[in-house]
């Protein structure tokens, strides 16, 4: 039998007759937080694209919930679970939380049909190899399939509590065997996810619709600037500062805005655009973005 006992200054925790320090380790599955959050803000599951995340406030609210339900251990980090697309690579958002302090990006994939695959295997994977090597004595997740059951029983073998953040109404979005077998249940309320996502109808259809006069060519004085700068505002000063860490790593514009752009100007245009147009567009807009200097998030 696992016998434990306090340490003298209560962070300390006797394993087998070894030291131990308590640690609490956060598994996030994004694919979860945008799919329910989003439900519950807008009533129905929105498209990735037209979500943003507030990072800042969702990293100080997941390490705030760890601090309290784990108060007297130390964080080791926050695993953040996502699907990338193959040919496109990890997406702004994604790459900006990866270069965060005390943040680690693990990505499973997209398939054809735009689900996300392999992120389950990955939490679990994870959660067990952290709890057989006593890496951590709590884990709190923000999840919600039965997949993830299996880690967690393995997990509380190793003696690791596993606290659960579901998203209201928990049990209409998470499964009923995973909620039985954690050690506690949380639920984040619409005011509290208000807080961390925000929903924003897609940039190219609002853009379209604005007063942004068909052209006939790109070259036409002003159209690339009206479009960038129209793209820019709707996008607001987070994403910008997103789009910009992107480019200054990877000198290009992340996949998923390189589409956004080259649609709404599509659209402004009422045609396809031409090679050369495609790099002068991306080109400006790489400018712009890197001339702008977007509040701290």
């Amino acid at each position: 039998m696992l016998r434990t006992t306090e340490g003298p200054c209560g962070g300390l925790r006797y394993m087998w007759g070894q030291l131990r320090m308590k640690r609490v380790a956060v598994f996030v599955d994004a694919g979860y937080l945008f799919a329910a959050g989003s439900a519950l803000l807008t009533g129905s599951k929105k498209d990735r694209r037209t979500l943003s995340l507030k990072k800042t406030a969702t990293i100080d609210c997941l390490q705030t919930f760890a601090e309290e339900k784990a108060s007297d251990s130390e964080l080791l980090r926050i695993y953040w679970y996502d699907g990338a697309s193959g040919n496109k690579g990890p997406t702004g958002e994604q790459s900006d939380l990866a270069y965060r302090d005390n943040i680690k990006v693990r990505l499973g994939f997209i398939n054809s049909h735009g689900q996300q695959k392999g992120v389950d295997s990955l939490i679990v994977t994870d959660l067990i190899e952290l709890a057989r090597n006593k890496s951590i004595t709590d884990a709190v997740l923000l999840a919600g399939d039965e997949d993830l059951r299996v880690g967690v029983q393995m997990a509380q073998n190793f003696g690791v509590r596993v606290h659960l953040i579901g998203i209201q109404p928990c049990r209409g979005n998470q499964s009923n065997q995973l909620l039985q077998e954690v050690d506690t249940c949380s639920e984040w309320t619409k005011a509290q996810l208000q807080k961390l996502i925000e929903y924003q109808e897609p940039v190219e259809k609002k853009i379209i619709a604005q007063a942004i006069p068909k052209q006939k060519t790109l070259d036409e004085t002003g159209t690339i600037d009206r479009i960038i700068d129209a793209y820019a505002k709707e996008l607001g000063t987070e994403k910008i500062a997103e789009i910009k860490i992107y480019i200054e790593n990877k000198n290009g514009i992340p996949p998923e805005h390189d589409g956004s752009l080259l649609r709404t100007c599509r659209g402004a245009l009422g045609r396809d655009l031409d090679i050369d147009e495609r790099r002068e567009l991306r080109f400006a807009f790489r400018k712009k973005v890197l001339a702008l200097k977007p509040a701290a998030n």
